[in-house]
């Protein structure tokens, strides 16, 4: 406890007061706690930057852009199938074949089998044998689409192989394709 004297002077009575401290003493500790804190953001809130903008961060290794890969985006509509292989924003090609009506329960799509292997020997980018990446295909189908059709186009993606070899040699037909969807 901290204390205060008011000296009575002048017949004045004599008044001693006494403060508590420890309040005052929390006060500083805070205060001095968001000092350090906003201390230590402040430094990272720099930006290293050097004088060399806008060139490549080492002058002497040349920068080589790398080129998107093609993928193929599979759209269902009501009445066709489309083909687009994109690479970065740009079609490569595009292509549509007709849906053909599904009578009785089983639904299947051999001729979009057959055309995505065409589409795939004259597109894809991974054909080599030693080459173990797939390329990558899009499957853009509306939110109502029924599950048999969409199980029908993607049987028609995984008919698709190619020759790979395995890492312990040997070679075995894998599908061409990495599937992802795309529902609106």
């Amino acid at each position: 406890m901290g204390g205060v004297d008011v000296g009575g002077g002048d017949g004045k009575k004599a008044m001693n007061a006494e403060i508590n401290m420890i309040p005052f003493i929390d006060l500083l500790l805070v205060i001095v706690a968001f000092l350090l804190i906003t201390a230590v953001w402040v430094s990272f809130s720099r930006i290293n930057a050097n004088a060399q903008v806008p060139g490549p961060p080492d002058p002497n290794k040349e920068i080589t852009p790398e080129t998107p890969q093609k993928v193929l985006h599979l759209y269902i509509r009501e009445s066709e199938f489309g083909l687009i292989w994109k690479q970065g924003s740009t079609t490569v090609s595009e292509s549509t074949i007709d849906r053909p009506e599904q009578k009785g329960d089983e639904i299947m799509y051999p001729d979009l089998a057959v055309k995505l292997g065409e589409e795939w020997k004259q597109h894809g980018g991974h054909q080599d044998v030693s080459d173990r990446k797939l390329d990558q295909a899009i499957l853009h189908s509306d939110n109502g689409l029924k599950f048999g059709e969409i199980v029908a186009v993607l049987d028609a993606l995984y008919s698709t192989k190619r020759e790979m070899a395995l890492k312990d040699g040997k070679r075995e037909k894998q599908p061409v394709f990495n599937m992802t969807f795309s529902v609106r």
